[in-house]
């Protein structure tokens, strides 16, 4: 099947262009064009009292949809921000020790790599990082107050193993225990209904909810940081008649707002999800389509010369293929020349896979390939 015609906004728009960076910057669907267009036209009907709409039914269908996808028992814990990096600092703000002791792996996002080298710098936190494999055992012996990694890594395409376990070591008076969902969210089926109750787990729009950037969410599991020091004043949107001193909270996820944001990306995230649903595309569907066109690619073996870091072995699998080669750069460069869009990150290659792509884009894609053995 082909659901290109969801997506021909995007294509129709940059006909030559081959997009295979799905996992970095998703094309959006038709869908997506829409709910912003809905969102222009109730900032111009409703002026100020659009947050009448945005802070009651548009914020509770995107933590409904949110809800669903993660098995998540209760919506109100969600809370959503412009990007991930403000809920990191307010997450860390709200650890009382210091300085705080932080466990990661070596294979995080820039954004949280370079805060916390920052920190660690300025003497606020001591960090350690350990391979992927060796987190769970390294956390469970007591020795941090906030354990960090993302669901998929960034750069591999790494699924981590064990965030039942993790969640085991959790409690409200620590160690506390943050999964980076980003490249998981939408990507992979997700089922945090066992451990919810101890885990926070963060992820955006931006990539595999289709909805462009200014739309991330946390979930944060009740009695953990009841009161972030870093706060926004949106943290006591239902209290704005107390008066000035009392500093109130959402007893919800909402404790963890900031101030005003822009909040056409909620409005891109139900419209996208509407669109899903109606097509009956769960992301069952879609990571099934995805996978075999990586199949098929890895199949007709175009890159000999390059290590695949994340075969396909059965298991559960990140939406991109990352290749490792001192020639990463080069075939990037040459691909961007015909105008196929892939990303590098150093020495590592990826290819972003979506359900805007079909064979016949795989089969271009490794015809142009071939060309650079």
């Amino acid at each position: 099947m082909s659901w290109k015609s969801l997506f021909s906004r995007a294509l129709n728009a940059n006909p030559d262009r081959l997009h295979f960076a799905a996992h970095s910057h998703h094309l959006w669907p038709n869908a997506a064009y829409d709910g912003h267009l809905e969102a222009c036209n109730d900032a111009m009907m409703l002026a100020d009292h659009k947050w009448d709409k945005i802070m009651g039914p548009v914020w509770e269908k995107a933590q409904s949809y949110i809800a669903a996808e993660l098995h998540l028992p209760d919506p109100q814990t969600i809370a959503f921000a412009p990007n991930t990096h403000d809920f990191l600092i307010r997450i860390v703000s709200a650890i009382p020790a210091l300085p705080v002791r932080v466990l990661t792996t070596d294979g995080e996002f820039h954004s949280f790599r370079r805060q916390m080298d920052r920190w660690a710098e300025n003497g606020e936190v001591i960090l350690e990082r350990v391979a992927v494999d060796s987190l769970v055992d390294r956390a469970s012996t007591g020795d941090h107050d906030l354990i960090f990694a993302s669901q998929v890594l960034f750069n591999s395409g790494t699924v981590l193993n064990g965030i039942e376990k993790l969640a085991d070591i959790a409690r409200p008076e620590g160690p506390w225990v943050v999964i980076d969902g980003y490249h998981g969210f939408m990507a992979l089926d997700t089922d945090l209904s066992e451990f919810a109750t101890n885990i926070f787990y963060m992820s955006g729009g931006y990539k595999y909810a289709m909805a462009g950037e200014g739309v991330c969410f946390l979930h944060a599991p009740t009695g953990f940081a009841p009161r972030p020091p870093i706060t926004g004043w949106y943290a006591a949107f239902d209290d704005l008649s107390l008066p000035p001193g009392e500093i109130e909270y959402a007893p919800d996820g909402r404790r963890f707002l900031g101030s005003t944001f822009d909040p056409s990306g909620l409005y891109r995230f139900n419209a996208v999800q509407a669109m899903l649903s109606k097509e009956g595309l769960s992301t069952e569907v879609i990571s099934n389509h995805v996978a075999n066109l990586q199949s098929d690619f890895i199949a007709q073996d175009p890159l000999p010369g390059m290590m695949l870091l994340n075969p396909i072995d059965g298991k559960p699998h990140a939406r991109f293929l990352a290749y490792q080669s001192p020639n990463a750069s080069a075939l990037h460069a040459a691909l961007t020349d015909h105008k196929i869009v892939t990303d590098v990150r150093g020495d590592v290659l990826r290819i972003g896979f979506a359900i805007y792509h079909d064979m016949s884009d795989v089969e271009r894609l490794i015809a142009v390939m071939r060309e650079f053995r």
